[in-house]
């Protein structure tokens, strides 16, 4: 039943459809044929198959035999509504883009399903056919070519078709009036010889209805169900874990593309000393670079200068960039196939460190470069934060701030120099900034490094100026240094390692973008 309000006029109108009343649409009948007449025929080719098609079909069978004889359903997520009815842009779930190869832009309320068939009688020998849903573009004789704000070709541009998306993906495709039928035939318990469904939750309402109500109506247990569930997005989260080659390639892309937006930062820095919130000349700077040469920001920037840089998220980015103190920027730019770098500087904003500035960033890059030196195959992941912070506790006691020996701070009762640095010093990257964030503790945190792992080294100080546990000398500094570090058969790989580091070579590489 359409929801409808009575105003004191006796207008039925619904809700729903009063948005369209500053359009003021023609609807008559002579305005329908003149629209749908006189447009160029379609005589473009097919389009090659993306790049990314063959990864994504092998990371499809990987899913495949992990479930053998379920169903599997992986949303893209609907438009998310940014101010009545304007929607931000439009980013698909990091687990249907890893799975259909599918990038920016590519449509929302879309569903790849995962179809179980006989063993080794789907796609590649695997146990399961693909089959992407999605709205295709609606003919220029459809009224939805015109009216249709979120999804007509005449607001939001070219759309693609059932043929071109399947080529591109190397799926078969369908529209998605077939969606309800695809998810729904057949299933129940499989002991009675349905066919059990799992979901990936938490991204598509209406999806999530369809799944449960199917399952309702099959007398299947929801709490049972949510656990399969869980399983399934568990799985698609650590079936990231280890990147193969077309994903490490667009991760070289998004740090090269962040590297040029560190570059305008120092550039214009002049521009954001001289203005009273001069956070956001820098948040700026590096926005525009991220749109020029990706899709958008992998994550919101983080620029703070001063004692915001002490705030671990500060993005607020409404503060001054004032002469002699440190800018801390934490940026990264994201993809057009949504992978994303994640990259840290601690930048003296007169271009000179002072001498504490120095001491706090050299303590920083030698845990960082400690942790760096023990990346090889088979090290634990935790241990990276042991050796870590292990190194800033020495130079935290070194000072006289450390207010036990190392040892005491170092062992699980301890833990003092965490009040200085109370993250974590790396976690994976890729389509997500913090990839993998499903997997189970003992395939991440407990894992052994693996050859194609891509995460940060990230150490960081920060010394509050109201912390009266601290000399006043190191009041209002915060420092983090992080960069993206790939694991390779022998060791480990900076991805980031074009962009200075040590203290005299930001320093050089500043006066020289600044001169």
């Amino acid at each position: 039943m359409t929801n409808q309000v009575s105003s004191p006029s006796g207008s039925d109108q619904p809700l729903e459809d009063r948005v369209n009343n500053r359009s003021q649409r023609p609807t008559s009948e002579s305005f329908k044929q003149f629209m749908a007449s006189n447009w160029a025929a379609d005589t473009s080719a097919l389009p090659d198959a993306d790049p990314s098609a063959d990864y994504a079909a092998a990371r499809r069978a990987k899913l495949s035999a992990a479930f053998t004889g379920e169903r599997l359903v992986i949303p893209a997520g609907p438009l998310k509504v940014r101010s009545n009815d304007t929607d931000y842009r439009f980013r698909p779930h990091s687990a249907f883009a890893h799975l259909t190869g599918l990038g920016v832009d590519h449509e929302p309320d879309a569903v790849l399903i995962l179809e179980p068939t006989d063993d080794g009688a789907g796609d590649n020998g695997s146990n399961h056919s693909a089959t992407l849903y999605f709205a295709p573009m609606a003919g220029r004789d459809s009224s939805d070519f015109y009216l249709d704000s979120r999804s007509g070709e005449f607001w939001v541009g070219p759309r693609p078709t059932l043929s071109t998306m399947s080529a591109r993906t190397g799926m078969p495709t369908d529209s998605l009036e077939q969606l309800e039928l695809a998810i729904t035939k057949n299933s129940g318990p499989q002991a009675m010889g349905g066919i059990r469904i799992r979901l990936v939750r938490q991204v598509d309402l209406n999806v999530e209805a369809l799944v449960d109500t199917s399952r309702i109506n099959t007398s299947q247990d929801l709490e049972a169900s949510d656990a399969l569930d869980n399983e399934l997005a568990e799985f698609v989260s650590e079936l990231r874990l280890v990147k193969d080659d077309y994903e490490i390639a667009e991760l070289r892309k998004s740090v090269a593309a962040t590297i040029n937006g560190f570059e305008d930062v120092v550039r214009n820095l002049d521009s954001a000393i001289a203005h009273e919130r001069g956070e956001r000349i820098v948040e700026g700077s590096f926005f525009a670079r991220a749109r020029l040469e990706g899709n958008d920001l992998g994550y919101d920037t983080i620029a703070a200068c001063g004692n915001n840089a002490t705030i671990l998220h500060w993005i607020r980015n409404n503060g001054a960039v004032n002469e002699g103190e440190v800018l801390l920027l934490d940026a990264g730019v994201e993809a057009d196939s949504l992978y994303t770098a994640d990259i840290t500087r601690s930048l003296p904003v007169s271009g000179k460190y002072t001498d504490v500035q120095r001491r706090v960033y050299e303590a920083v890059l030698d845990a960082a470069d400690a942790a760096f030196a023990a990346v090889k195959p088979g090290l634990k992941f935790r241990d990276l934060h042991q050796i870590a912070t292990r190194v800033l506790a020495e130079r935290l006691a070194d000072w006289g701030i450390l207010p036990v020996s190392v040892d005491e701070a170092m062992s699980p009762e301890g833990q003092q120099h965490r009040r200085w640095m109370p993250h974590g010093t790396s976690h994976h990257l890729g389509l997500d900034v913090h990839d993998c964030a499903q997997a189970r503790a003992e395939l991440y945190l407990d894992a052994e490094l693996e050859e194609g792992m891509v995460f940060t080294i990230e150490p960081g100080l920060y010394f509050k100026n109201e912390d009266l546990a601290i000399p006043q000398e190191y009041r209002g500094i915060g420092v983090r240094i992080e960069d993206d570090i790939l694991v390779t058969a022998t060791g480990g790989e900076s991805l980031s390692a074009a962009l200075p580091r040590t203290a005299d070579d930001i320093e050089a590489w500043m006066a020289k973008l600044r001169g």
